[in-house]
């Protein structure tokens, strides 16, 4: 697929039959605080992201913490975001993300994140979603990506 960063390993998984890995070969970049992350295309202008938190994830009340439900979405606005349709994300950069945290999530279960493209421009890009976890809402997210340039 044109426009994903050359760092990053797309290929199907063999273990998630549907779905696409979406992983850097190194731990040397913040994305690999959130583990293993998968990656699917659901129809024009829609994709869906996968985490597996675990109990580095989570907080000191058992809980998945925000800080890493909110790392999971920005990095799920570039990967979903590129399957749901964006031209080119491979330097851009978020310019705003809201969430509303509705329920807590659990560590030991898979996270989901859906992406929904809602308009994308020359420079500009805005999605919207839910982080889901065992078909229940979790999150409600918005936010919109400049589209970069070649970085300097």
């Amino acid at each position: 697929m044109e426009g994903i960063h050359p760092r990053i390993l797309h290929q199907p998984d063999p273990d998630h039959p549907g779905w696409w890995t979406w992983d850097l070969p190194d731990d040397l970049c913040f994305h690999d605080s959130i583990g293993k992350m998968l990656v699917r295309a659901e129809g024009e202008g829609r994709a869906r992201c996968r985490m597996f938190p675990e109990g580095r994830h989570g907080n000191l009340g058992g809980m998945v913490h925000g800080g890493a439900i909110l790392t999971f979405i920005d990095t799920a606005m570039f990967a979903g975001g590129r399957l749901a349709g964006i031209s080119d994300l491979s330097n851009a950069v978020t310019l705003d993300l809201n969430a509303q945290f509705i329920a807590p999530a659990v560590p030991g279960k898979p996270l989901d994140v859906t992406v929904e493209l809602l308009r994308e421009t020359r420079r500009l890009a805005f999605m919207r979603g839910i982080v889901e976890q065992e078909g229940e809402a979790r999150v409600a997210w918005s936010g919109c990506m400049r589209k970069g340039s070649a970085p300097r």
